[in-house]
């Protein structure tokens, strides 16, 4: 296989979950193949084509390879390489992390937030 309609490329690289919104994603025109907007879900891409994505943030996928099926999670990531930016929220050091919220004790349990943030604080 040395081609693929780029909404069972995005389905099967796991960019978006349905095979549905893979084709409405293409169809809006928020998916570029070489830099050429695309509006045709039937587009087809092959292997060193460059794929931009416009979704809560802009990604940028270089096609490796196709699949017959969609698989697991690392089977989708040879499908592809991210060369996008990194988003600046993923740069933060863990010492820019804010501490979380001091509590008093015996104020009762920690909302879903405050959890939440302690959870990243503990990781970073």
């Amino acid at each position: 296989m040395d081609r693929q309609r780029v909404d069972k490329w995005l389905w099967h690289a796991r960019v978006v979950r349905t095979r549905t919104a893979a084709s409405g994603l293409a169809g809006t025109g928020r998916v570029r193949i070489n830099g050429a907007r695309i509006d045709a879900p039937s587009r087809a891409v092959k292997a060193g084509d460059v794929v931009t994505i416009a979704l809560e943030r802009v990604r940028v996928l270089k096609v490796r390879g196709f699949a017959d099926k969609r698989g697991s999670a690392t089977d989708a990531s040879l499908l592809f390489e991210d060369i996008s930016q990194p988003s600046p929220a993923s740069e933060k050091s863990p010492a820019t992390l804010a501490a979380p919220v001091i509590r008093d004790p015996g104020s009762g349990r920690p909302t879903k937030r405050e959890r939440r943030a302690l959870d990243r604080w503990m990781k970073s």
